[in-house]
């Protein structure tokens, strides 16, 4: 009786519900085309109508209602879509906004990016896996792994053998430009209590001056021996810091631009206390954290304004908040590729660390980073040394940073004939120097790809007077010989405290890499 229950179940039900959907599949076309017929005989009839611009409409609810306009001689005028309903790109692009300033929100520093980017991979079926034990990779499966707890890499096995089609890479990175927390940080001026900090980067420094700040980062506790000490991460949910500015009544010129030192400036106020209440960062931390004071070992703290992103323009076009540079491409990335249901290519984001600051650390584009977690891939796949090489000669990479837009009281800043504007698409990036990998391969590649999606892209250039900025681009590639593309949505107030992006270029961008990684 189990045997037989069984294939009803799994045989001979699905096959009687194929048969009986076949069939009527085919008579609904069947009875479509007649209807069709019909309706093209009476219009193929008509009389022509003289002297009258004719609108053609091709009715439809998924796709949309498809329609064309003519002129009285029958010249083509004009076409477009409407939608019944919002079109599924409009759905996407509305919770692609959200989601984009909610992961912003809740990643002050790299250490949270990487934080919240884990538990968005677990919640979709990837696994951790550690540099330090052996890996057992499976056709299929999802992985990822962290470089000293703010770089991450995660990446899909294709079920194509990586020697044929390479590796598709989405390069991008989680820090952004800022002030970090020295140790024995602690001032005071006339009982005023300073905090003694190191800027990160190169941040507009008079962005940060007069706005609620906290801090978030990693702690070390005393562990069980010098190589494994307890580690803690901390986002302080509190305003507790701010810059004050020197009033314009003491700074008459502070409006022609003037000098901001890092050492003296920009030091944040956190109290006003009496010689036997002055402020203690260990203590604030011991009390926090709940452990003892004398056995905090270390830090590595970083402040964060404490406003949170927000949409805004008459059409709700712009995306305001911190950190753009570089989390809206890390975000784009990574959500990327676990929407992808092309299970051929073997798949891989990175999120590397140290960007703003040249990339010179183990979590950093200037390390052997990625070739060792290519070479570990390979190898867990039975791949040859010759197999392996063959894999990256066929590889393609994304390096994925934000771009310039055009800034429209700077209009003369921008290249005469490259002007880029928020919400017109992507932005490939070129430089004559290398500063940037594109080359006409590249951006051939990426062009054809684009074209295909119809995804919008535009191009940036420095003005030739103008020394412009650089990314992981070149950089990884010294590391690693895998062509590219230095990409990026366009920003405006780009290493601002708060900066400005375009809604539909974030979506773009997403859309662009998913194309790279199921094509």
């Amino acid at each position: 009786l189990e045997c037989i229950a069984d294939s009803m179940k799994r045989l001979i039900y699905p096959s009687i519900e194929r048969e009986i959907r076949s069939d009527l599949t085919k008579k609904a076309e069947e009875d479509s085309v007649v209807i069709f017929s019909e309706n093209l005989k009476q219009l193929l009839m008509q009389s022509p109508l003289k002297n009258k611009k004719v609108l053609g409409i091709d009715p439809a609810f998924r796709t949309g209602c498809k329609m064309a306009i003519v002129d009285e001689y029958g010249n083509f005028i004009d076409k477009m879509v409407i939608y019944p309903h919002k079109p599924a790109s409009a759905d996407k692009q509305e919770k692609s906004k959200k989601d984009l300033i909610k992961f912003i929100d809740e990643s002050p520093s790299n250490y949270f990016a990487c934080i919240n980017a884990k538990e968005i991979l677990n919640k979709n079926g990837f696994t951790e896996l550690s540099e330090a034990e052996e890996w057992k990779l499976k056709k299929g499966e999802k992985y990822y792994v962290t470089i000293n707890d703010s770089g991450i890499i995660a990446f899909t096995i294709g079920t194509d053998k990586i020697y044929k089609s390479g590796y598709r890479i989405a390069a991008s990175h989680t820090d952004s430009p800022g002030f970090l927390i020295k140790p024995n940080p602690e001032m005071n001026k006339k009982d005023y209590d300073i905090l003694n900090t190191e800027v990160y980067g190169g941040p507009i420094l008079s962005t940060w001056f007069d706005r609620p700040l906290s801090f978030s980062g990693r702690v070390f506790v005393e562990g069980d021996s010098a190589f494994k000490p307890k580690k803690y991460f901390i986002n302080y949910d509190k305003d507790i810091f701010i810059i004050p500015s020197l009033c314009i009544h003491q700074n008459r010129g502070v409006n022609d631009g003037v000098a901001i030192n890092a050492q003296k400036d920009t030091l944040p106020l956190v109290s006003i206390s009496k010689d036997k209440n002055k402020f203690s960062l260990t203590a604030l931390l011991a009390k926090e954290l709940k452990v003892k004071e004398s056995e905090i070992l270390s830090y590595d703290l970083s402040l964060h304004s404490r406003e949170k992103g927000c949409i805004l323009g008459a059409n709700d076009e712009f995306v305001s908040v911190g950190r753009l540079d570089n989390l809206a491409a890390f975000h784009a990335s990574l959500n990327s590729l676990i929407d992808n249901k092309d299970k051929k290519n073997t798949c891989i984001v990175v999120g590397y660390d140290n960007e703003e600051i040249g990339s010179h650390t183990i979590q950093g584009a200037d390390s052997p980073t990625l070739a060792n977690i290519l070479g570990r891939i390979s190898n867990a796949m039975d791949l040859t040394l010759e197999e392996h090489e063959q894999a990256i000669a066929k590889s393609f990479v994304i390096s994925n940073d934000a771009a310039h837009s055009i800034h429209p009281n700077y209009l003369e800043k921008a290249d005469p004939t490259n002007e880029p504007k928020i919400n017109c698409g992507p932005v490939i990036k070129m430089a004559a120097n290398k500063s940037y990998i594109t080359d006409g391969y590249s951006r051939a590649v990426i062009e054809k790809i684009a074209k295909d999606a119809k995804i919008p892209l535009q191009v940036f250039v420095n003005r030739s007077d103008v020394r412009g900025g650089s990314t992981i681009g070149p950089i990884q590639q010294s590391q690693i010989r895998i062509q590219g593309i230095d990409i990026g949505s366009p920003l405006l107030s780009m290493h601002s405290v708060r900066e400005l992006g375009g809604v539909e270029d974030h979506y773009n961008l997403y859309k662009l890499i998913s194309e790279l990684f199921k094509n």
